[in-house]
């Protein structure tokens, strides 16, 4: 068994990193988070319910297309990584960080059901000494009111016996520029300790850690930020909808407007939000606040904009279809390019590219997919029905074959110049098109 470490005992074993952590969900954040812990000095262990992912990750393979498979090679051959799906080794790190997902219901109300079973499965082996730290998104007062009470059930004390924290994961996949380590790092704890605790922890493995007065604070740190760029992105959205109709450019405006030097900030229209924190965070929130009597009416209104854009670009590519080709939806062929929710990853999660395809084939259309990062799309739990579809090759008969291409994404790795010269028509959401430098072609923005 383990040693029972008390908490200077355990503080030491962090700066000099003889404490083993154990990471709870070896995806987008947790993987990433393991591997800079092991290059810190750390063991790791890696847990997830996934065994074919654990299995391929033990033989250094990666699953995620931005972390490559010599980053994973590195720290197990160093010794400092091994992956389980086995949960009864939870009594063996020192500090326990939780990387699960935190995704709405179908009503948009939390589901806390990962975290739940999570730490359920942590309360079975807690022992003293411990510090458990929940990194995923979630309302204020989630790490005490639900993750705490749950451990708390062993007899363990928090603050006393083990010592409890949150953290919230701020990773941005394909961000060569802000990598785990050199992203500051936002802890609150329950406690004097367990603030510490998580301070000294994090401060060994990134450049700057920012403490907060609680664990709700943290929470509530996380959920500004992405509510920040959701208000701010359905206010591009919906002035895209409102040039467009004067027939103003929104890709030009935006261009111009970011030159003033103070005041602005640039945010950028698209067909919709994607990935797990943006579509999904603000809702923590505004469900949260219900509980106190009040309405987060900018948050819901943000909701309902971001939302409501793959309708609109369907309507502009069908309208689009209309005057070019004297059609409609039903029975066209629809290429979608670009399936990730955002340019130069893998990340189909929340993808409006999913969306789109859906609401196409509702109204008659055939839709397929070209994404150099994403070879076949997966099954999901809202778009079960498009699994096992495969990218097609970005060809010049391909896209001659289709009436029209669809932008959702704008990987860099895509040669828009084949597609602007061969594409029967093409709607650009992201001004893929003119960025590239193809003015010359005929292009309908959406």
């Amino acid at each position: 068994m383990p040693s029972t470490l008390l908490p200077e005992r355990l503080s030491q074993a962090f700066r000099d990193r003889s404490a083993c952590l154990g990471v709870i969900g070896l995806g987008y954040v947790g993987l990433p988070l393991s591997i800079a812990a092991a290059r810190a000095g750390f063991r790791v262990i890696g847990f997830d319910i996934n065994e074919s992912r654990c299995e391929g990750l033990n033989r250094g393979d990666t699953f995620i297309g931005h972390i490559p498979a010599t980053d994973i090679a590195e720290v197990i051959a160093a010794g400092r990584f091994e992956a389980t799906p086995d949960f009864t080794h939870l009594a063996e790190p020192d500090a326990i960080i939780i990387c699960v997902p935190t995704p709405l219901t179908r009503h948009r109300e939390p589901d806390l059901s990962f975290v739940k079973s999570t730490t359920s499965a942590i309360a079975k082996r807690l022992r003293s000494g411990q510090l458990v730290v929940l990194e995923s998104t979630t309302y204020p007062g989630t790490t005490e009111e639900v993750v705490k009470p749950i451990l708390e059930e062993t007899g363990l004390v928090s603050g006393q016996d083990f010592f409890l924290a949150f953290s919230p994961e701020r990773e941005d996949p394909g961000n060569i520029q802000f990598t785990t380590t050199a992203i500051p790092k936002i802890v609150g704890g329950d406690g004097e300790a367990a603030l510490h605790l998580a301070e000294t922890l994090y401060g060994e493995l990134v450049t700057r850690v920012i403490p907060v007065s609680s664990t709700a604070t943290a929470e509530a740190v996380k959920l500004t930020e992405n509510i920040f760029r959701a208000v701010n992105i359905a206010l591009v959205n919906e002035l895209k909808v409102v040039f467009e109709a004067m027939g103003i450019d929104i890709w030009e405006v935006v261009e111009a407007a970011k030159t003033k030097p103070f005041g602005f900030m640039p945010f950028y229209p698209g067909p919709g939000l994607g990935g797990h924190c943006i579509p999904i965070d603000p809702f923590y929130l505004s469900w949260k606040a219900r509980e106190y009597d009040v309405t987060a009416r900018f948050i819901e209104l943000a909701g309902e904009v971001n939302t409501r854009m793959p309708y609109y670009v369907v309507e502009r590519l069908a309208r689009a279809l209309d005057r070019c080709q004297g059609r409609g939806l039903a029975g066209a062929r629809i290429l979608v390019l670009g399936l990730a929710y955002k340019k130069n990853v893998d990340d189909i999660r929340e993808s409006p590219s999913l969306k789109l395809m859906e609401i196409l084939e509702s109204r008659g259309a055939a839709c397929a997919f070209h994404d150099p990062h994403v070879p076949e799309i997966p099954r999901t739990r809202e778009y079960s029905h498009l699994a096992g579809r495969s990218s097609m090759d970005l060809l010049p008969e391909t896209l001659q074959a289709f009436d029209a291409v669809l932008i959702a994404t704008d990987h860099d790795a895509v040669d828009y110049r084949t597609v602007a010269a061969h594409a029967r028509l093409v709607v650009d959401t992201r001004n893929a098109l003119a960025r590239s430098g193809l003015t010359d072609y005929a292009v309908v923005k959406a």
